[in-house]
């Protein structure tokens, strides 16, 4: 928790709550439905509540902008950001069932009004939204084939409408669809633990 606090230093006393409620929440439930790896959960706070919220040190979300986080496995980056945006409307879709169940059930327990759960794949869904968000669910191309007709047109952040996606190593050759346009953040700029050193945050404005 002091990780967090010490890139996110303002926060109220609610979220500082709600954060630390997390790893108790995902203790619990990853020994009945294993969602993050055990050597993942020793570093928590680091690689899962810290990574998320690197979107957050990129853009802070105006109120009623509409988020769907595409694969979102246990809940990253969707959980951590709805508690830091709590005027921001969320939507955490994954196709496995175990998985949603889990992340409706923290979602509940921290009384997150702002986050909506679906059991779908992102083909399949329809709806608008301002940004997909997500962490390293596939490669880049298949990513925006199967998820762009998501995006809404008309954008009020400070950033266009588009994909936000978490994902580290060597992105060259993903990218390369979309130079013209792509625009990429390491997230060491924002954090200085060795685990970020790899890791970049990818914008696509769609």
């Amino acid at each position: 928790m002091e990780l967090i606090l010490k890139y996110f230093k303002n926060l109220s006393t609610n979220k500082v709550k709600q954060i630390e409620q997390l790893a108790d929440l995902y203790k619990y439930w990853n020994e009945k439905i294993n969602v993050i790896s055990r050597k993942d959960m020793d570093n928590f706070y680091e690689r899962h509540v810290l990574h998320s919220l690197a979107i957050a040190k990129l853009i802070s979300f105006k109120p009623n902008t509409k988020i769907i986080d595409i694969g979102t496995g246990g809940g990253f980056p969707g959980i951590p950001l709805a508690i830091l945006f709590p005027e921001t409307e969320f939507t955490l879709i994954d196709s496995t069932g175990k998985k949603i169940k889990v992340v409706k059930a923290i979602s509940e327990a921290l009384q997150l009004k702002n986050v909506s759960t679906i059991q779908i794949r992102s083909e399949e869904h329809k709806g608008k939204y301002d940004f997909i968000v997500s962490r390293a669910v596939t490669n880049m191309p298949n990513f925006v084939k199967n998820s762009q007709h998501l995006i809404a047109k008309k954008g009020e952040n400070s950033i266009g409408n588009g994909i936000l996606y978490l994902k580290g190593g060597d992105l060259s050759n993903e990218i390369a669809p979309f130079k013209n346009i792509v625009s990429i953040t390491e997230l060491n700029d924002f954090f200085e633990e060795p685990f970020f050193s790899t890791k970049a945050l990818i914008h696509i404005p769609l």
